[in-house]
C-alpha cells in the first residue's frame, strides 16, 4: 500500500522547477501529483510519478538533491467532513500527519489524498480496520 514519493531540493530562483520537469518529460516520466512548499532560498517539491526508479536515477545523474520517501494514497469521502472523518480515525490511534496533498484523480465518489504518516505502517492498519481504502502504488503509476 506504500507510495513511492520523490522529493527534490531545488533553490529558489528562476527556471529551477521547469528544469526538474524538463528533465522528467524529456525522460517519458509523467507527474501524478505534486506539492512545492519553499523557502526564501529553496523549496522541497514532492512528486508522485507514473516511475518513481527512473525519475529517482534521471534526477540524480542530473545532479539535483533527491530522495526517496514512503507515502500512503487514501481514498477521502467526496463529502462535507470527508477529510475529518479520516483525520478522526488518526487522531483516535495517536498517529501523526507529518503532511499530506491532493491527488489530482477521483476514484468514483471519493477524492485521493496522498499522506505522509510518523508511523506509515500503524496507519495502514488503522485505515484499513476503519473500512477506509488505501491504494497500491502500482494502480497509482498507471493512473
Amino acid at each position: 500500500m506504500k507510495i513511492t514519493q520523490i522529493s527534490i531540493f531545488i533553490e529558489n530562483q528562476s527556471g529551477r522547477l521547469w528544469e526538474v520537469c524538463d528533465l522528467l518529460g524529456k525522460n517519458n516520466i509523467n507527474i501524478r501529483a505534486l506539492s512545492l512548499a519553499d523557502t526564501s532560498d529553496f523549496g522541497i517539491l514532492r512528486l508522485i510519478v507514473n516511475d518513481p526508479e527512473k525519475a529517482y536515477r534521471k534526477l540524480r545523474e542530473n545532479e539535483f538533491t533527491v530522495g526517496k520517501t514512503e507515502v500512503i494514497a487514501v481514498e477521502v469521502p467526496d463529502s462535507p467532513g470527508g477529510l475529518a472523518k479520516i483525520l478522526k480515525i488518526l487522531k483516535d490511534n495517536n498517529i501523526n500527519v507529518e503532511y499530506m496533498y491532493a491527488f489530482v484523480e477521483r476514484s468514483g465518489d471519493c477524492a485521493i489524498m496522498i499522506f505522509r504518516f510518523d508511523e506509515t505502517d500503524k496507519a495502514i492498519e488503522a485505515l484499513n480496520n476503519n473500512g477506509i481504502k488505501t491504494i497500491k502504488g502500482e494502480e497509482i503509476y498507471g493512473l
